[in-house]
């Protein structure tokens, strides 16, 4: 089987990274992770099937669920696979429908699907603003909402962590998805209460500038300053990602809800992060 290479780490690194966590943490868990076929999604469905749980990756591209599946298979890892564009609250009501008859009641739900392109907020079209909009809200909204009357329905407990991005600084070039993710970030503060009730406890993790293969979309110009972006000087890797969602997924986060865990180095506390060339005026 040829690895898959997709954010500096191949398939038999993803199964051998280490963690801190112990293999048999999830077990029994089902775990839903949107995006997954790539990417910090990929990354999250590795750390979450090596610790037991029996994972659904989702995501528009059939071929890249079936291709991020086949190495957590070869690993010996319970992984499935289900087509899904999050932007249509049709297919995210089928998607629930066959995770539920493939393998029953979830426990945890990764909203990490998402995207975005770097472009001057002034130049956004109104096709582009609704794209971003639409998959990185409205979308993130659908699933959370899915999950939540599910498990309101059953009468069962549940986790859902949304990955957002670290926005209240500001992020020049990408303003439609600081809408988005800000949105997201009310959105679980506010039903992180309206849920306790039913006790569904709702997280987000913050990312900085992590090495995956999204940066492909930023100029060189702007990826080369993204390890300036923060006082340790350096990126991330996508188990930075993975990890804190496990500890908020895992009984260590059992009294945490309606946070955001911000994993950046420190970033949004010095430097700055500019995803399109840095004007001369603030040169």
């Amino acid at each position: 089987m040829s690895e898959v290479n997709t954010f500096g780490l191949t398939d038999a690194q993803l199964a051998s990274w280490p963690t801190v966590y112990r293999s048999d943490l999830f077990a029994g868990r089902k775990v839903l992770i949107s995006g997954g076929g790539s990417g910090l999604g990929k990354a999250t469905a590795w750390l979450f099937a090596r610790l037991g749980a029996h994972v659904v990756i989702c995501g528009r591209k059939a071929e890249k669920l079936e291709a991020a599946a086949q190495g957590m298979h070869a690993a010996g890892l319970k992984v499935e696979t289900v087509p899904c564009n999050i932007r249509s609250a049709e297919d995210v009501a089928a998607l629930f429908k066959t995770v539920a008859e493939r393998i029953g009641s979830l426990d945890v739900l990764i909203n990490n699907a998402g995207g975005q392109f770097p472009q001057a907020a002034i130049d956004f079209s109104a096709k582009g603003w609704s794209a971003v909009i639409d998959t990185n809200l409205s979308g993130t909204w659908s699933m959370m909402q899915s999950a939540a009357q599910g498990w309101r329905d059953a009468g069962r407990p549940g986790v859902i962590v949304n990955i957002i991005a670290v926005v209240d600084r500001g992020m020049p070039g990408v303003a439609h998805t600081c809408a988005a993710r800000a949105g997201v970030a009310g959105l679980t503060r506010t039903v992180a209460v309206e849920w306790a009730p039913l006790n569904i406890r709702v997280n987000c993790v913050a990312p900085g500038a992590i090495e995956t293969e999204g940066m492909a979309v930023y100029s060189e110009e702007a990826r080369a300053s993204y390890k300036y972006s923060n006082p340790l000087k350096r990126l991330g890797d996508a188990f930075d990602i993975a990890e804190a969602c496990v500890y908020l997924a895992a009984p260590s986060g059992k009294y945490v809800t309606g946070e955001t865990l911000t994993v950046d180095g420190g970033g949004r506390l010095w430097g700055e992060l500019w995803t399109i060339p840095k004007p001369a005026y603030f040169r």
